[in-house]
């Protein structure tokens, strides 16, 4: 497993998230966005509709419909009903990982830093671990 560290310094979670989003798309897989902050998944869900000038990243919220069929799912729940291998967490809250998943994108603004290194820390020897910064508009991976 890869866990993706990303300290959200510039943008908040839902203008990053479109871009996550898209790129897990590209490559055939499906993607868990999970947020306790409703509030937040219903700004995400409309940053999701408005990401692409020409159209849309097809998602829904859990219990909206068949969370099977959808390509992205929100949530508040670590559960991939739609089959994901893929998650984030957008909230800035790390939550430990049980399922089998490729990929954690962890999002935190600097007031979360000190809960993320504590979960870099924590996680097992087996899992690779990456750490993004904005610089700019541009992600950097850094130290």
């Amino acid at each position: 497993m890869q866990v993706d560290f990303y300290q959200l310094t510039r943008d908040p979670a839902e203008k990053v998230l479109p871009f996550i989003a898209q790129r897990v798309l590209d490559d055939k897989g499906r993607l868990l966005i999970v947020s306790d902050n409703s509030a937040q998944l219903d700004a995400i869900s409309w940053s999701l509709w408005t990401a692409k000038a020409d159209s849309f990243l097809a998602h829904a919220k859990s219990g909206e419909g068949d969370d099977t069929l959808q390509p992205i799912l929100l949530s508040d729940q670590i559960d991939a009903h739609n089959g994901a291998r893929f998650i984030a967490f957008a909230d800035g809250n790390w939550r430990p990982v049980e399922q089998d998943f490729d990929r954690v994108f962890y999002l935190f603004p600097p007031s979360q830093t000190d809960n993320a290194r504590s979960a870099w820390r924590n996680l097992g020897e087996s899992v690779e671990r990456r750490y993004w910064k904005q610089d700019g508009g541009k992600w950097m991976q850094g130290p």
